[in-house]
């Protein structure tokens, strides 16, 4: 046998290191994301967030200059995300109401960001575009003194289809100055289980949290349940004003173990009702990834369990963290019923966004079960389909039912819907049927150009009957040039529907969406998801 040398040594382990896949610079989906630091990493614009895995170079007017890359498969992806039927055409004469409970969820939009920086595959499903137009924020009017919300409306020719038009409908919830927001009594329920032993997982958890403590007031309580193979309290009632032993109890949490946490839940929500602060901000705050695997795992069965403590007057925010094992449709699905809202932290400055700069909307609520339903007036549409909110899409009758629920709304909060309208006269076939006994589509009387009335119902956060709001959208809405607003709420509309090969996308495509979009952007936000559109249209050769 020859003799092995030092040099034939060398060759043979960087072979097997080249064989394994150790030179390997993508990261698969099992794998933990490394430390990234606070500064621009690939965007050139207000927030860092995952390195691209593709070195970036920029035009010279600021716009990226995209090289060809491939779309990233990670090697373990057990994500799950709910198939909704999209809305379709619905004809005025056969169906006047469409009837949906308000969705301020933001979830989506950052679960795309992390889906398009890591080149992956983004999963259709994981797209809601209601959440992708509500994640921004429209120049909506603040509401009068006796009201909760704003209401605008707005309609325009429609971008993707010469022969209808776009109805924008916004809610401006009221604002609430730091003094006068109620006390908080805070549980953080918080997973730390083996799934979550990642970097971009319960150690982004532990900042995401201490961040929120930083900025509560010291007259709140804050408790803290964990849970993996079995439940356990951490803190049971400390006063926000205990900060370094808050911080402390976060700081020493480690992730191990299998995910029991319908135990955890109970628990989290008893320690609420101890410490309730009646006219209080009472909630659970769960972060996640959403992979139960021990005790109550299904979805049906963890959403019953929340619904069911949500009638102690306790809501919920949920926020999910990782990647390769995330459970959106489990989290998006506790978040409705329990009475709350649901948001993707897929870094430290989505984290600052969702419970410092937006912690009013986020942790305060104004308005509970809200519920919109938008009468349309056959004189003047002809037929209507409402772009998103699929499964928050209610039937007529349930709009006046108070033992029917519908989304809450926070301090501050923002709810934009759109719908494609279809002008009465237009030849946009409905495919409509015919009735003897359908209503008289002439104009007269007092509805004489009338497009339509928008019905609002909502509770007080403590309150059990809903109270009624009416609004009618008339010609004055009616805008020949779209506002900015407009046209970036369409031009987002358009992206979700190009990801989600829509069957009404019509003459849209990534080119055209992104130019409306490039032409209205006027902040980081903005910018950022112009890139993120560059990137898409990249990746899918458009």
């Amino acid at each position: 046998m020859k003799k092995l040398t030092v040099k034939s040594l060398c060759v043979l382990i960087i072979a097997v290191m080249l064989l394994s896949g150790c030179g390997k610079t993508e990261n698969s989906g099992n794998m933990p994301l490394e430390d990234k630091d606070e500064s621009v990493t690939g965007l050139e614009y207000g927030m860092s967030f995952y390195e691209p895995a593709v070195n970036m170079s920029f035009a010279v007017d600021g716009a990226p200059a995209m090289p060809e890359v491939e779309p990233y498969f990670p090697e373990f992806n057990t994500e799950e995300y709910s198939y909704q039927k999209e809305n379709s055409f619905i004809s005025v004469l056969s169906n006047p109401f469409s009837t949906f409970a308000a969705d301020v969820d933001t979830a989506s939009y950052s679960n795309l960001r992390r889906q398009v920086l890591k080149n992956e595959y983004v999963d259709p499903d994981s797209v809601r575009v209601e959440e992708l137009i509500n994640y921004f924020r429209y120049s909506y009017p603040q509401p009068s003194a006796d009201e909760p919300f704003g209401v605008y409306t707005e309609i325009t020719a429609c971008p993707w289809n010469e022969k209808t038009n776009l109805l924008r409908i916004g809610l401006q919830a009221k604002e609430l100055d730091r003094g006068a927001m109620p006390k908080s009594n805070l549980v953080f329920l918080i997973d730390v289980s083996g799934s979550m032993d990642y970097k971009n997982k319960l150690p982004l958890v532990q900042r995401s949290f201490m961040t929120l403590v930083e900025n509560l007031d010291e007259n709140d309580t804050v408790s803290i349940v964990t849970y993996s193979s079995g439940e356990k309290t951490i803190l049971d009632g400390v006063k926000a004003s205990e900060k370094q032993e808050i911080m402390a109890a976060i700081e020493g949490l480690y992730a191990s173990g299998s995910t029991q946490g319908d135990k955890a839940i109970v628990m989290a929500y008893d320690l609420a009702k101890k410490h309730f602060i009646p006219g209080g901000n009472n909630r659970v705050i769960m972060a996640t990834d959403g992979d139960f695997n021990v005790g109550i795992t299904s979805e049906g069965e963890l959403t019953r369990l929340i619904a069911d403590r949500a009638k102690d007057g306790v809501f919920l925010s949920v926020l999910g963290y990782g990647m390769g094992n995330y459970k959106d449709s489990k989290l998006e699905s506790m978040a409705d019923n329990g009475n709350g809202n649901y948001a993707y932290i897929d870094s430290i400055d989505e984290a600052r966004k969702v419970l410092v700069s937006e912690a009013g909307g986020t942790l305060f609520t104004v308005a509970k079960d809200v519920k919109i339903q938008v009468e349309f007036n056959p004189a003047m549409i002809k037929g209507y389909r409402l772009i998103g909110y699929e499964n928050r899409v209610m039937a007529a009758e349930d709009f006046s039912d108070d033992t029917k629920d519908g989304g809450e709304i926070g301090a501050g909060h923002q709810v934009t819907a759109l719908f494609e309208i279809v002008p009465a006269g237009s030849d946009f076939d409905l495919h409509e049927p015919d009735s003897k006994y359908s209503r008289n589509d002439t104009p007269s009387g007092d509805f004489d150009g009338e497009y339509c009335t928008v019905n609002i119902r909502y509770k007080e956060p403590q309150g059990d009957t809903s109270t009624l709001l009416s609004y009618t959208v008339d010609e004055t809405s009616f805008k020949d040039t779209p506002t900015d607003d407009m046209k970036w709420a369409s031009g987002v509309a358009e992206v979700a529907m190009l990801i989600k090969d829509s069957a009404y996308k019509g003459t849209a495509d990534f080119n055209g969406a992104k130019e409306l979009l490039k032409s209205v952007a006027t902040d980081d936000f903005r910018d950022e998801f112009v890139y993120l559109v560059s990137k898409l249209k990249n990746m899918n050769g458009n």
